[in-house]
């Protein structure tokens, strides 16, 4: 929030909340809502059972995020533990609570490039507010361990795709934006609304600070931020260029 997030999204493992687990997040979303009565507050929780949407938004929540994670056709090859039926239920029931529904998928599963285009129609056709885009990061100990198969240019592709398919919600870069886009993240942002700003929850972001530092760079500025310097980026330093000391004519090896 001090970084200038917008948006706060409360995230846990596992299935799904016990009533327990929903009175945890309700108290958490008391003292944001008492810290920032701006704030939105987005939870993350799992599969919904009857009746806990609706306590998670008489809690104050604003948003729901469950991805549909993968096409239709495709789910069985990823997951075996619940189906895809299940994961678009609770997006209803959410949706059916007043929340604001924010679901999305994961790119780099082993997918093809219709099947991409089959999950961004069905979330525009549940109408999904928010978008997220996440890249697969290839975890140890995963049945998708070290597997790489996006270039950065096809990442950026695929955030077109979703743009054109969802024109009119927010699409937001998640997880694994660091490591797959790489040095194409700038011009993400000609794309999406948004970016996950910090870490996730399995996994460390980037430096809060250095994305900061792109959006400024790239000519955007954070929504709340337009008269808070206090949430624009810093300027880099701007000290004079470093005087080459290797390569021809020194002892040192070049840098190519």
């Amino acid at each position: 929030m001090d970084a200038g997030a917008r948006r706060v999204c409360l995230v846990s493992s596992g299935r799904g909340p016990s009533n327990r687990d929903l009175d945890r997040v309700s108290d958490i979303i008391d003292g944001l809502k008492e810290a920032d009565p701006e704030i939105e507050v987005c939870a993350c929780l799992g599969l919904l059972k009857d009746g806990q949407a609706e306590k998670l938004a008489a809690a104050g929540t604003d948003a729901y995020n469950h991805n549909l994670n993968t096409a239709e056709s495709h789910y069985d090859d990823i997951c075996s533990t619940h189906t895809y039926a299940d994961r678009a239920d609770t997006v209803a029931k959410a949706k059916q609570a007043g929340l604001s529904a924010c679901s999305g998928l994961i790119a780099g599963m082993g997918e093809t490039p219709e099947e991409l285009v089959e999950v961004a129609f069905a979330l525009r056709g549940m109408d999904s507010d928010s978008v997220p885009v996440n890249f697969l990061m290839p975890f140890d100990g995963t049945p998708l361990e070290g597997v790489h198969a996006l270039t950065p240019l096809q990442c950026l592709r695929i955030l077109a795709m979703v743009r054109f398919v969802n024109p009119d919600k927010e699409v937001r870069i998640a997880g694994g934006r660091e490591d797959n886009l790489r040095s194409l993240q700038p011009l993400g942002l000609e794309v999406a609304n948004s970016i996950f700003l910090g870490d996730y929850l399995t996994s460390e972001g980037r430096a809060g600070a250095a994305d900061l530092q792109m959006i400024a760079d790239a000519g955007f500025v954070p929504v709340g931020a337009e008269d808070d310097p206090a949430h624009l980026a810093p300027t880099r330093d701007q000290g004079a260029p470093a005087i080459r000391r290797r390569g021809a004519g020194t002892a040192l090896a070049p840098n190519a």
